[in-house]
């Protein structure tokens, strides 16, 4: 888990790519707020998961919300919608 998302928040969708070399975390903060985060892995660094952009930031009222905002930000996170099965909930 990435320095940006804090240990106190929930990821509820992890999402990667077809490749598994990208992903978007979103997740619920202790305050009820939501919001994503994108990762990289790469080789070099050993299959650790390394965020892409500083998108953690945004704050969204609704999951729906957070995930909206990761479509418009986030061209193949949007094509995953298009391809069945591929959306997943982190354990917990």
């Amino acid at each position: 888990m990435s320095g940006r998302i804090d240990k106190s928040w929930t990821v509820l969708r992890s999402t990667e790519n077809a490749a598994a070399d990208r992903c978007v975390d979103v997740f619920r903060r202790s305050d009820g707020s939501f919001g994503f985060e994108e990762f990289r892995r790469d080789v070099e660094d050993r299959g650790a998961w390394t965020p892409v952009a500083y998108y953690s930031a945004g704050v969204y009222a609704t999951e729906p919300a957070a995930v909206d905002a990761a479509r418009l930000e986030i061209s193949w996170f949007a094509d995953m919608f298009a391809r069945p099965g591929r959306n997943r909930r982190a354990p917990g």
